[in-house]
């Protein structure tokens, strides 16, 4: 019988920039400077923050998490979506961009306008391919993830992204922890439904 149960851990919003946004934003030549090593091997949080903006409003200390990407992207909660003012921003994988919010950075050296990039991101489960195979489950297969106690609830299309330089975690955000009333560190159950 597959194992079921995972470590569930909570994101907030945050920001992956690219190369030019970086030089953009903080200077040419500039480093990001790694304060903490994630779950997730090679990712890592970063002492620096930009401002994000959207045609209402803005969120000033967003982080930002290293490596640096090929393509900028930022992942905000659905509750930004109003102070922003983005209410069409899609839900979507990690690098999905296509289709996504435009929006602004601002950093303390400049600004950048990108056409592209802001989403909310999509309920997901990191798997290397041996928990994969424990679970029974294969790349982009929606899964149902039982969660929390008092709170708790049974949470539809929990993409599982299986890749051999993941760690296994499951990843839900600030608003989905709190609504289930559940921190970082508790555990997930893959569920039929």
């Amino acid at each position: 019988m597959p194992e079921t149960k995972m470590i569930v851990n909570l994101s907030n919003r945050h920001i992956h920039l690219s190369r030019e946004d970086i030089e953009a934003l903080f200077g040419k030549g500039y480093q990001l400077t790694k304060t903490k090593d994630l779950m997730q091997p090679g990712q890592f949080a970063c002492a620096e923050t930009v401002t994000i903006k959207g045609p209402k409003g803005q969120f000033e200390g967003v982080r930002i998490l290293g490596p640096e990407r090929k393509e900028t992207q930022c992942e905000i909660l659905a509750s930004d979506v109003f102070k922003l003012g983005v209410p069409g921003c899609p839900v979507r994988e990690s690098g999905q961009l296509e289709g996504s919010f435009p929006f602004e950075i601002i950093g303390p050296k400049g600004s950048v306008k990108k056409e592209k990039g802001l989403i909310i991101a999509k309920r997901h489960i990191h798997f290397d391919p041996e928990s994969a195979k424990r679970f029974g489950v294969v790349d982009k297969q929606l899964v149902a993830l039982k969660v929390g106690e008092e709170r708790g609830a049974i949470l539809l299309n929990v993409v599982c992204r299986v890749h051999p330089t993941y760690a296994f975690e499951c990843h839900l955000d600030f608003d989905e922890g709190n609504a289930l009333g559940i921190g970082s560190g508790v555990t997930g159950e893959i569920v039929q439904v």
